[in-house]
C-alpha cells in the first residue's frame, strides 16, 4: 500500500481535489469527506489506468508542512 499526497481546496460550491505525484489525477466533492472518498478512488482508477497502459506508477514523493509567518 502506497500513501499519496492530497491537496484539497474549497471552491463556491464545495471542494476540489489533486494528487501531486499522479498529474491529471483530479475529483470534486460537496464536502471534505466527499473529496477524500473521491479522491481515494480517482488515485486507484488512475493507477489501474496507468498498470493497464504499461506505464510505470508514480512513486509517491511529494509532502507538506506549515509555515508560520508575521502578517
Amino acid at each position: 500500500m502506497q500513501r499519496y499526497l492530497i491537496v484539497i481546496e474549497p471552491t463556491a460550491t464545495g471542494f476540489s481535489g489533486f494528487s501531486p505525484d499522479l498529474p491529471g489525477c483530479v475529483a470534486a466533492g460537496a464536502s471534505r469527506e466527499d473529496i477524500e472518498r473521491e479522491l481515494r478512488a480517482a488515485i486507484a482508477f488512475h493507477i489501474d489506468g496507468l498498470r493497464a497502459g504499461g506505464l510505470p506508477v508514480p512513486a509517491p514523493t511529494s509532502s507538506a508542512s506549515y509555515v508560520e509567518v508575521s502578517a
